[in-house]
């Protein structure tokens, strides 16, 4: 819609980070980096769709069930680099960033659908 980002741009965007956060949580290093969390690949079938639905919902899910054994002790402790504050931050802004493009995305299909109502 006109320069929106698309709603797959949006849930690549939101699955880059998750995904980044997640590797760190689960032991790994912090790869991922601003410049390439646009990088949507091309969705041209469903089956493109369903695969980049699924993914960012498996690693939902498996960031929950890895905070979910996390202590409040490892949450005080630094993420990666003490200029990245603390896994508690970085969680928090992991979260926040998901509502704020949840509340684009909405947006988004209102546009869409408004769109497509109007034109039948």
């Amino acid at each position: 819609m006109g320069s929106l980002n698309t709603i797959a741009d949006l849930v690549f965007h939101l699955n880059y980070y998750i995904k980044g956060v997640l590797d760190v949580l689960k032991g790994g290093t912090l790869t991922i980096r601003d410049k390439y969390s646009f990088n949507t690949p091309s969705i041209t079938s469903e089956k493109d769709w369903n695969t980049l639905r699924t993914e960012i919902i498996n690693n939902a899910q498996e960031f929950v069930c890895i905070l979910e054994q996390f202590s409040d002790e490892e949450l005080n402790q630094v993420f990666v680099d003490k200029k990245y504050g603390s896994y508690e931050r970085n969680i928090r802004v992991t979260i926040e960033h998901g509502y704020y493009h949840l509340g684009q995305l909405v947006l988004i299909k209102k546009i869409i659908v408004e769109k497509i109502n109007t034109q039948f």
